[in-house]
């Protein structure tokens, strides 16, 4: 259950961006609502996120499971079922989405792609556990912008899975088809 009210105050900004959510995304999400309570977040966060889909040095699918495994690490199911809808709907192979927890056990990956969920769960650490051969080895595979933008989207990706996870915000629903379970 939410820790916060899903009822913010019906400003201009929020009708707007209520608006725009339900026309892409056929329902108001929460962490939308959410954030409806502090407009200058809200606007904030839209520009963010309005820019951040304009990067697109990163390979679509290894941006989806970096993100994906950062979201499983954290436990945010909302993140997670958001991520498998949004993901899918943009042409990442399902398959790929669901094995993401188990990614270790899984034969559906590619080296890179391992490289790539190993890294995203590093940078999601506390304290991150990054290692210098982490970087070598993914530098022989992505140039220095492809690097950057993996890095930044974990990164974001933590700020999205941390906010939700402490306001109580759990799946919305988004993908029925979602079989990726949040860690206990």
């Amino acid at each position: 259950m939410a820790r916060i009210p899903l009822d913010p105050p019906r400003t201009r900004l929020f009708r707007l961006a209520e608006w725009y959510a339900r026309r892409s995304y056929g329902v108001l999400p929460d962490p939308l609502a959410a954030m409806g309570h502090n407009p200058r977040v809200l606007l904030t966060d839209a520009r963010f996120e309005t820019s951040l889909a304009r990067w697109n040095r990163l390979d679509p699918t290894l941006k989806a499971l970096a993100v994906m495994a950062s979201a499983v690490d954290i436990g945010c199911s909302w993140c997670v079922d958001f991520g498998h809808w949004i993901s899918t709907r943009a042409g990442v192979d399902p398959a790929k989405l669901r094995a993401v927890p188990n990614w270790r056990d899984s034969d559906v990956f590619t080296d890179l792609e391992r490289q790539v969920m190993a890294y995203a769960e590093a940078v999601t650490a506390t304290p991150p556990a990054v290692t210098d051969e982490m970087v070598v080895e993914l530098r022989r595979r992505l140039d220095d912008a492809q690097l950057v933008e993996l890095t930044m989207m974990v990164a974001v990706e933590n700020v999205r899975s941390r906010f939700n996870s402490a306001l109580g915000l759990t799946s919305q629903g988004f993908s029925d088809r979602c079989e990726i379970p949040a860690p206990a």
